[in-house]
C-alpha cells in the first residue's frame, strides 16, 4: 500500500474520525484508523464499537491499493504539525507504515486491517434526506437535556420521533425536557422511534458543518447512519423504552408572562452570581407587570433583579434551578419568550412568542 496525499486535504477527514477513538481502549486496535485505498479514493474509519465514522479523501493519483491500521492521534498530530500546503507520502511495509514529507520521515506501528471491527449492518427501515443545518439545529436545540450516566439509560441519549411524516428530536433528563420539531414533511414514512445515544449526538452535530449541503439518515432496528458526499457515520440505537413526553407538557399553565428573552437572560445571568453553587436555586416572584428575581446563597448573600414584563394575573412565587432557565434562554433566539406558569409546584412551559419549532419545560425547585 503506497499512496501521496496533500496535508489540507487528509487533515480535515483525519481529525473529524479521531474524534470517534476513545483514548482509553481495552482492545489496541480500536486506538487506530482504519486506512483502505481503491484507485484514488482513500477511506479512513474510525470506530469505539458504539459509533463508527467513515471519511473520504480523493487522492489526485491512483496509488497501491490496500488496507491498515495505523494510530489515529499520532497520524493526527503528524499531520497537524507539518506546515500547511505540503504533500504527504505514506507507505507501508514489513507492519510499519512510514509517512514522509519533505525532510521528515515517521515510521508508526501498524496492526492488520482484519482485526479492526466492523459494526454489522441491519437493514434500513427508513430513509429520508433533509439539510446538515436543519439536522443541527435539531440537535442543538434540544442536546443540552439529554441526561449524562443517568441509571434510566434510556435518558442518556436522544429521541426521534418520525410521526405524520414530521421528524421530531426530544431531551429529557427528568429535570428539564426540550423538544425541536422539524415542520417540513418527510413523505410516505411510517411512523418509528429510535434513542440515539448521547455519543452519537454529539459526534453527529459536530459533522454538521455544511448548512447547505444534503444528509441523508437511514434508521434500521438497531442502527442509525448519516450519509454526505464526505463521510459515513454509523451509531448503534439505545435499546429501550422512552417515556411519554407529552404527558409532561403543562394543560393548565393559565399564567402567561412575555418578557424580552435578551433582558430575562442578562438578569438571570446576574442572579445566578449568588445562588447557591451546589442547588443554583433562584426564586422569581411574579406581580401584575413586574418579575422579581432573587437569589441567595449560604453565606448569606443575595442578588436581586427585578423586570418589567407584559403579565397581568394573580402574584405567584416559584424557585427554579437558574442553569436549566439560562440553557434554554441560550438556545431560544426569537426576541420575545413566553413563560407559561400555574403554580409553584408545577412545571413550567418556555416558548417564543411567535410560534417557533420548539418547546421547553422546567421543573419547580422548593426553595
Amino acid at each position: 500500500m503506497k499512496f501521496r496525499v496533500s496535508r489540507d486535504a487528509l487533515l480535515k477527514p483525519l481529525n473529524l474520525v479521531a474524534g470517534v477513538v476513545e483514548r482509553r481502549q481495552t482492545l489496541p486496535v480500536l486506538s487506530n484508523v482504519l486506512l483502505n485505498l481503491d484507485g484514488n479514493r482513500l477511506s479512513i474509519t474510525g470506530t469505539d464499537l458504539e459509533v463508527e465514522l467513515v471519511g473520504r479523501v480523493n487522492l489526485e493519483a491512483d496509488g497501491d491499493a490496500g488496507e491498515i491500521t495505523v494510530p489515529a492521534r499520532k497520524l493526527a498530530d503528524i499531520c497537524k504539525s507539518l506546515p500547511d500546503g505540503s504533500d504527504l507520502e505514506i507507505s507501508v511495509a514489513d507492519s510499519k507504515a512510514t509517512v514522509r514529507s519533505g525532510r521528515s520521515r515517521f515510521t508508526l506501528a501498524t496492526l492488520p486491517a482484519r482485526e479492526f471491527p466492523n459494526i454489522e449492518d441491519s437493514i434500513g427501515t427508513h430513509q429520508f434526506t433533509l439539510k446538515q443545518g436543519q439536522l443541527r439545529r435539531l440537535i442543538e436545540r434540544t442536546g443540552f437535556a439529554m441526561a449524562q450516566q443517568d441509571v434510566r439509560y434510556y435518558l442518556n441519549g436522544m429521541y426521534w420521533e418520525l410521526r405524520a411524516g414530521r421528524l421530531r428530536a426530544v431531551a429529557t433528563d427528568g429535570h428539564r425536557l426540550a423538544i425541536c420539531t422539524f415542520p417540513g414533511t418527510l413523505k410516505d414514512l411510517d411512523d418509528t422511534q429510535v434513542i440515539l445515544p448521547r455519543k452519537g449526538v454529539l459526534e453527529l452535530s459536530r459533522l454538521m458543518q455544511n448548512d447547505d449541503e444534503d444528509v441523508t439518515i437511514i434508521l434500521g432496528s438497531n442502527h442509525l447512519r448519516a450519509t454526505t458526499n464526505e463521510f459515513t457515520f454509523t451509531s448503534k440505537l439505545v435499546d429501550g423504552k422512552f417515556p411519554d413526553y407529552e404527558r409532561v407538557l403543562p394543560r393548565s399553565a393559565d399564567k402567561v408572562v412575555q418578557s424580552s428573552r435578551t433582558e430575562l437572560r442578562q438578569a438571570f445571568t446576574r442572579t445566578a452570581i449568588l445562588s447557591n453553587e451546589k442547588y443554583r436555586g433562584v426564586r422569581l416572584k411574579l406581580s401584575e407587570g413586574s418579575l422579581e428575581i432573587v437569589a441567595n446563597n449560604p453565606e448569606q448573600e443575595q442578588a436581586e433583579e427585578n423586570l418589567p414584563v407584559n403579565y397581568s394575573g394573580d402574584s405567584l412565587e416559584i424557585g427554579f434551578n437558574v442553569g436549566y432557565l439560562l440553557d434554554v434562554l441560550g438556545v431560544l433566539s426569537g426576541e420575545e419568550i413566553r413563560f407559561s406558569l400555574s403554580d409553584p409546584n408545577s412545571s413550567a412551559l418556555l416558548e417564543e412568542t411567535d410560534g417557533g419549532d420548539s418547546l421547553y419545560v422546567v421543573m419547580p425547585m422548593r426553595l
